[in-house]
């Protein structure tokens, strides 16, 4: 009954993840009105909390195939999600490797937040660097490099959205956590 229960918490928190990632999207920085952010890590995140980092993988994963199948931008998330997924998996990682999930203190938390962020920023550059730029040249007739400059973009808009961003959901995660800690807690010795 344990693995039923399971999947369907990763269910269901997928779905509110994909919810969460059409639903409530605004940009962050002037200029760069296409990134925006959105709250869907926030489930993610909970339900690694709640389950392990693994499911957090899951949802994941599942909340990015549901925005695949049900909600298709076309080159934008041919591009976008896979950027996305990884940003959002290093944010994940380095969060639920410091919190060490059994002791989840403030201070674990916060620590786990700032480095994620950092992590995050990071990935993105590189992506970005490596991935977007060309690929959004390529496909979608927007050079980015060409237009404002590859350094500019970087600099100005791709690292201060990441940070920006990142601070916004780990401080809402942080915050939902609190509120839901004592179902969160009861789930998990239930589950595992």
């Amino acid at each position: 009954m344990n693995k039923t229960r399971r999947l369907t918490v990763i269910a269901l928190l997928a779905a509110i993840s994909f919810v969460l990632m059409i639903f409530p999207q605004f940009p962050l920085i002037p200029g760069a009105s296409f990134l925006k952010i959105d709250f869907s890590f926030v489930p993610v995140l909970l339900g690694a909390l709640m389950l392990d980092l693994k499911s957090g993988y899951a949802i994941l994963l599942l909340r990015s195939l549901l925005k695949l199948l049900l909600n298709n931008e076309g080159v934008n998330d041919y591009i976008g999600l896979p950027m996305n997924i990884i940003a959002m998996a290093v944010l994940l990682t380095v969060i639920m490797v410091i919190v060490k999930r059994q002791d989840i203190s403030p201070k674990r938390y916060v620590v786990g937040a700032v480095l994620g962020t950092l992590g995050l920023t990071l990935a993105m550059v590189i992506l970005n660097y490596v991935y977007a730029v060309p690929l959004y040249a390529m496909f979608a007739n927007f050079d980015i490099a060409k237009t404002i400059g590859l350094g500019t973009y970087l600099l100005w808009m791709v690292i201060p959205f990441n940070l920006i961003e990142g601070a916004i959901l780990t401080a809402v995660s942080g915050l939902v956590y609190l509120g839901l800690r004592q179902i969160i807690n009861t789930t998990r010795s239930q589950l595992n």
